[in-house]
């Protein structure tokens, strides 16, 4: 272990981790004064969703042993079978360290997309939304450049700051968020007299 690259991985992560709670307040102030608190608890909440399914499954599915260029297998759910040394994406970085600078990275992803839906939609649907896709989209998004075995990753693709796995994720879903909700007919209002 290397503990200048472990330091550089924990302040990283906690940089990530701060993004968090930075854009909820940022999307907070974009949106009417009624749905502030919402739009704020929507990317918390996003954070501790995310926290939850990374070390059950998703970091297992993200990172554990490939199967077939797309997804990883199920070795590491729960965060079993983890040493404490280092892992192949960072040999040089504690395993858990490299697991949490990953969650933040995961947990920010949805929490971008919630702009293109502030005020449009309800609780239980974005968390339903969030759950199916972290798992569906961003986990083998996420395999395919950033674990060894992964498909992008073995025709060379870099993305050190999360270019394709967070951005491009988010902004697409985002974009078909904001057509989706673009499409949906304007509610009838009743006049009584």
């Amino acid at each position: 272990m290397n503990t200048g690259d472990t330091s550089y991985v924990l302040i990283s992560a906690a940089m990530v981790m701060f993004m968090v709670p930075g854009l909820a307040l940022f999307y907070g102030g974009m949106v009417r004064a009624k749905n502030v608190l919402a739009t704020v608890i929507q990317s918390m909440f996003a954070l501790d969703l995310v926290s939850v399914l990374w070390v059950l499954i998703v970091y297992s599915l993200t990172f554990g042993p490939d199967i077939g260029h797309v997804i990883g297998g199920l070795r590491f759910a729960g965060l079993n079978n983890i040493s404490s040394g280092g892992m192949v994406p960072a040999p040089t970085v504690p395993a858990f360290a490299f697991v949490v600078f990953q969650l933040f990275f995961a947990a920010i992803t949805p929490a971008i997309i919630t702009g293109a839906f502030a005020e449009r939609m309800k609780f239980s649907a974005f968390a339903v939304f969030t759950a199916l896709w972290l798992l569906c989209i961003y986990t083998p998004m996420a395999h395919w450049v950033w674990a060894p075995g992964g498909w992008l990753h073995d025709l060379g693709a870099l993305d050190f700051a999360g270019g394709t796995v967070v951005h491009i994720s988010s902004g697409v879903a985002g974009l078909a968020a904001g057509l989706v909700s673009a499409l949906e007919p304007e509610p009838i209002k009743i006049r009584s007299n």
